[in-house]
């Protein structure tokens, strides 16, 4: 098998202008394709203590795994996703024990704790784990997405609207996190799994830059600069702005030799697909990837019955290329073409299918099974909450259609009746 470009990479980490000493952490293990960085927090040197602690303690947890891995990369032996997304969550629970273990032995350190971002990747799949606010961006067709979401006071505060963006400048305690790693003997952490294109570009840093660089900002940086100097110009913005905290960047460059154009076309058009659609247009780049990661692609040929009245059903279907008829029995009710749907009350309600379909030449659908749709509404409580609240929204839609169709359809027929009336000739 022919050995792949190598994944390229640029770290750089910096006091700032205001601390004495760098609290920050940074780890590449360019074998395992593995990258982490983490922002430690406490006194007496304990900052530094905990971030060293757990970017290595988290680098030797996935290096064991490194046979899974090789056969995730290969496709043998079963191993899937949800193997290697428990490796990093694995990597995280160790870290954060080796940090608090660490803690209990020297009483001036009782406490620390870090923050920790790792990005691992496998072939042509990226995977995350994610505690605190140091964050991972993607750099993807001219535009820039935050893939991780911070474990922050500032934006517990945001999501639930009691807090504006205006008035976090006017916040004295902007680096609160609610999640960190050592505080306490476990932690929850952020995974995600995703696809890798080639071309793509990631930026692992801590709030020491964030705090600076707004996604314009970085999305700027990206397409100004020389890679090689990519990571120092981060450095250099957050220093001009005042440089409070440690900064850290590093920045990993997917070779555009990497993957295939196929696999690009049908990612870029699924994640294009689902955001256009009012079931997910409010959701962020990291939760549609979420969304995208449950679902199926079928392929259908011209004729081909998708659904059947009456008949049981438990997915959802949204038309990527190509269109469907909707009918019952040989008359039709319908077309539906890319980015459109149905069958999605399937997701929510176990009755029959209300009509048939069936594909109306070459097409590819989007599936989605109720099982998936409610693991992620379980899981995840703001997707939970967007979601439904645009299931509510499609539903209120439907029934406005569908009540206007009936009162054009009386009218109708009240005209027809008037018009058959006016046509008998007068009775004698």
């Amino acid at each position: 098998m022919q050995k792949e470009a190598a994944l390229r990479f640029w770290p750089k980490s910096d006091v700032g202008r205001v601390r004495e000493a760098n609290e920050d952490a940074f780890l590449v293990d360019d074998g395992l394709g593995l990258f982490v960085v983490a922002d430690g927090m406490g006194g007496h040197a304990a900052g530094e203590v905990a971030s060293n602690i757990a970017v290595h303690v988290f680098r030797d947890t996935v290096a064991r795994e490194r046979e899974l891995l090789d056969k995730f990369e290969r496709g043998v032996d079963a191993a899937g996703r949800q193997d290697v997304l428990r490796i990093m969550e694995q990597g995280v629970q160790n870290a954060c024990a080796a940090v608090y273990a660490e803690a209990q032995k020297d009483s001036s350190k009782r406490g620390m704790g870090t923050t920790l971002v790792a990005l691992l990747i496998v072939g042509t799949r990226g995977f995350y784990a994610h505690v605190g606010d140091s964050r991972i961006y993607l750099n993807r067709n001219e535009s820039v997405h935050q893939l991780t979401e911070d474990h922050s006071l500032i934006n517990e505060l945001l999501k639930r609207g009691r807090l504006t963006p205006e008035q976090i400048a006017k916040l004295n305690m902007k680096n609160a996190v609610t999640r960190a790693v050592g505080v306490y003997e476990s932690v929850e952490a952020d995974t995600l799994d995703f696809d890798v294109l080639a071309g793509d570009r990631f930026l692992l840093c801590s709030d020491g830059l964030t705090e600076y660089a707004q996604p314009t900002d970085i999305l700027r940086v990206f397409r100004e600069t020389p890679e090689d100097k990519v990571a120092q110009t981060f450095i250099d913005l957050a220093n001009q702005g005042g440089g409070k905290d440690n900064i850290t960047a590093l920045v990993v460059k997917v070779p555009d030799t990497r993957g295939l154009d196929r696999l690009a076309s049908e990612v870029n058009l699924k994640l294009e697909t689902l955001h256009r659609m009012p079931l997910f247009r409010h959701l962020t780049y990291g939760e549609l990837v979420r969304v995208m990661n449950i679902t199926d692609v079928r392929s259908y040929a011209a004729g081909d019955r998708v659904l059947e009245e009456g008949q049981d059903g438990d997915e959802m279907f949204i038309v990527l290329t190509g269109g469907v008829r909707v009918h019952s029995g040989e008359a039709k009710i319908t077309v539906l073409g890319p980015g459109q749907h149905f069958g999605e009350m399937a997701l929510v309600d176990k009755a029959p299918r209300s009509a048939s379909v069936s594909s109306d030449g070459a097409t590819k659908l989007m599936v989605m099974k109720r099982r998936d749709f409610f693991d992620i509404v379980r899981k995840d409580h703001d997707v939970a909450v967007k979601l439904l609240w645009a299931f509510l929204g499609v539903l209120t839609e439907r029934l406005r259609n569908t009540s206007r169709d009936l009162g054009e359809a009386r009218e109708q027929l009240a005209l027809r009746m008037v018009e058959e009336v006016l046509a008998e000739p007068d009775s004698e």
